[in-house]
């Protein structure tokens, strides 16, 4: 695809979230599209395109706008990185911004595969101070462990023998996969465990 259709995928997924927008017009997601969000966030917020559609009008609960976005295109996965901040509108958090790192990889077709997002705050982003589009060597993103992704298809299989493989390897894609094979139990259960001070440590109010 051209660099635009990364860029605008990005923001129609965000444009989902943002009262401002129209929340209908959602981005191709795969049929295996699955969410990221690293703590102080929930880990595995959506796996499967039924879950990430029910999650994204689950967050409407929280309604926000999301006009302060910088979304970019790299030659290589993922094709689609975007700063952004969110703006909640209940009178508790009214004015005070929520600033998120966020990254998007896609298939062959176009398709959103794997979402991956960070605060966007010291100590809690993947990649060193001075690499602001996480271009370097060290960065530490799961989107490029996952097996599967960034293939044609951009297909997960949890049962893959190299995803048995991958999962004898890295801690983190062992998370990974026990929460794909019991989505709804262990986000309930990251979702119940969060705390009060949730919103407060992950936009650092």
């Amino acid at each position: 695809m051209d660099p635009e259709y990364y860029v605008e995928q990005a923001n129609l997924y965000f444009s989902t979230m943002d009262t401002a927008e129209d929340r209908t017009i959602h981005p191709e997601y795969s049929e295996l599209v699955a969410r990221w969000e690293w703590p102080p966030w929930l880990y595995l917020t959506a796996f499967g395109y039924d879950n990430i559609m029910s999650t994204d009008t689950l967050l409407r609960a929280y309604p926000s706008t999301i006009p302060q976005r910088e979304c970019l295109f790299f030659d290589a996965q993922p094709f689609a990185r975007c700063r952004v901040v969110f703006y909640y509108e209940d009178p508790e958090h009214e004015g005070r911004g929520c600033p998120i790192y966020e990254e998007f990889v896609f298939n062959d077709a176009g398709e959103m595969t794997f979402i991956e997002a960070w605060s966007d705050l010291p100590g809690h982003l993947p990649m060193d101070d001075d690499d602001r589009w996480a271009e370097g060597a060290n960065v530490t993103r799961l989107s490029t462990r996952v097996p599967g992704l960034g293939t044609p298809s951009g297909r997960i299989d949890l049962d893959s023998a190299e995803m048995n493989v991958a999962v004898e390897d890295d801690p983190d894609v062992a998370n990974f996969v026990h929460r794909a094979n019991n989505w709804l139990e262990t986000w309930s259960d990251a979702y119940a465990n969060a705390g009060d001070d949730l919103w407060e440590r992950g936009c650092g109010w």
